[in-house]
């Protein structure tokens, strides 16, 4: 039989003449060292002050009434590193061949990611005029690295997190609420929106003015709106010049059910075929499942039409979705690219799950092994199910993530569409590290090609959905840069700006598709 510990910190903080409140940070969790390897549950909320806690006590025999304790939060649980690195087997492989670690220290580092998130949300409640981010240095030992303007308090606060020592607190110039108040007001000044073309570098402790579409690089307004913006801001260019779209031919065998990561071939209006990959399944309120894929599969100056979608367009030819005009479902205008696919007539039932299929039925993101994805001789391809979708403001740098794509050039003879992947190309899972979000996406070192754009971005461990592939660096063939930057359009981004146009009520799905097609719906 084993002990239940609970550690319990609180940190005072004054809040006015009447008296103070605590911030409490509990961890539950067996008794022994806070490691990352154990699991656990922790909690942060408003606790009684000492003062009050003696008031209280001394209610009954004429003291003072004391107002009643605040309810305890609900605990986040943590699980174990062991845990963790069994669902994840390539993001292990991933930091052990990168940063040379042994398998146990990147379960470590994976169960602190996993952590970190939860925290996050936690710690920017708890702390509103001192948090400003956090991100994970994966080079520098697997920290867990807070920002804020007042270290003292934060660092109190986290002592008794699992791993703390991995954990630390430097001080900074200006909270994040400060960060975003001010990218909110330059967005206004500029006329653009806040969290697309005006956003927060944590890391760097400043605000973000992405120029080259929505805000000119030469627009006469910058230099003054920057200088008036009271905390350190900086202009850049959203795309690197070398970026390229990962518009192209993905490959995949059909199979139901339909899940991210599968081949999509698109006609052009000039005859030739274009295409993309499967992103993640998507439901709306109604009941209807669609496909989300990138935008510009569908739109763009060769998709003037109605474009559909099939897969393995010059054998078999199965129908998959098509583009929808009623309501208009598609835009090409990162981050906002995005293509929510209505099923094609008659093509849910090829790809939805039996009608038969009764208890699980997860949403699926297929991961295939490649040569180049060293865990994949331990475990195989198998699919990941989704859980969920991981906003965008919460993921961090310094994260390990996994991205599946289907982008492939034919061997000779063969009857599929190149996609203009090159030779040796390998359409699959791969992982890597998040570097990133100066794009107003989700930067990444993870290898992809022509064809793989629309592909799903998602945590191994836990099966979030992150993003969809959109641009990255040119190259062709085989993965041989270590360094590779791809970029892809956040996925919670993606929901609010269809739900937001629409009101349909667009979430990935983690469950389906099924065969429920509500009565009534219209694809166009």
């Amino acid at each position: 039989m084993r002990i239940r510990g609970r550690v319990v910190l609180a940190t005072a903080l004054a809040l006015s003449t009447v008296g103070t409140t605590g911030v409490a940070l509990a961890v539950d969790r067996d008794a022994g060292p806070a490691t990352g390897s154990s699991g656990g549950a922790w909690s942060t909320g408003a606790a009684p002050a000492a003062e009050d806690v003696r008031a209280a006590a001394g209610a009954g025999t004429g003291g003072r009434v004391a107002a009643p304790a605040a309810p305890r939060p609900a605990p986040v649980v943590t699980r174990p590193a062991t845990q963790v690195a069994q669902a994840a087997p390539a993001s292990v492989s991933y930091l052990s061949d990168r940063y040379r670690v042994a398998p146990g220290e990147a379960a470590r580092r994976l169960a602190l990611q996993e952590l970190s998130a939860p925290l996050a949300d936690t710690l920017a409640a708890r702390f509103p005029g001192s948090y400003a981010g956090m991100w994970l240095d994966q080079a520098g030992g697997g920290v867990l690295t807070i920002a804020a303007t007042d270290p003292a308090p934060v660092t109190e606060a986290v002592a008794g997190l699992p791993d703390a020592r991995h954990v630390t607190v430097v001080p900074v110039r200006h909270s994040r609420r400060d960060l975003d108040a001010a990218a909110a007001r330059l967005a206004g000044t500029l006329g653009v929106t806040a969290g697309r073309d005006v956003l927060v570098d944590e890391r760097a402790n400043e605000v973000l003015v992405l120029t080259g579409d929505a805000v000119p690089a030469d627009d006469a307004r910058l230099a003054g709106t920057l200088g008036a913006a009271g905390v350190p801001v900086r202009a850049r260019a959203r795309l690197d010049d070398s970026a390229i779209p990962k518009a192209c031919d993905p490959r995949y065998c059909a199979k139901a059910p339909m899940r991210g990561g599968i081949r999509l071939d698109v006609p052009r209006d000039d005859g030739t075929v274009g295409g993309c990959t499967t992103g993640f399944n998507v439901r709306a309120k109604s009941g209807q499942y669609y496909v989300l894929t990138a935008g510009h599969c569908v739109v763009g100056g060769r998709h003037q039409r109605v474009d559909d979608t099939w897969h393995q367009f010059l054998g078999p030819k199965v129908p998959v979705g098509l583009e929808s005009t009623n309501p208009v479902l598609a835009e090409n205008a990162f981050p906002n690219d995005y293509a929510v696919l209505p099923y094609a007539k008659g093509a849910t039932t090829r790809w939805a799950y039996p009608r038969r299929t009764v208890g699980n039925a997860p949403s699926l993101v297929n991961y295939w092994c490649v040569a180049d994805n060293p865990a994949c001789a331990s475990k195989g391809s198998r699919d990941v199910p989704i859980t969920g979708v991981t906003p965008y403001g919460a993921v961090q740098a310094g994260w390990v993530v996994c991205a599946t794509g289907s982008a492939y050039t034919p061997k000779a003879g063969e009857q599929y569409v190149d996609s203009g992947a090159g030779a040796g190309y390998l359409p699959g899972t791969r992982c890597g590290e998040v570097i990133g979000k100066a794009s107003g996406g989700i930067d990444v070192r993870v290898c992809a090609r022509p064809g793989d754009s629309g592909g799903p971005l998602f945590t191994e461990s836990d099966g979030r959905a992150l993003g969809i592939l959109n641009n990255g660096d040119p190259g062709e063939g085989p993965c041989t840069n270590p360094d590779e930057k791809n970029t892809y359009a956040p996925v919670s981004v993606i929901l609010d700006r269809v739900n937001g146009r629409t009101g349909l009520g667009f979430q990935i799905a983690t469950q389906g598709p099924l065969l429920t097609p509500p009565v009534g719906s219209s694809n166009r």
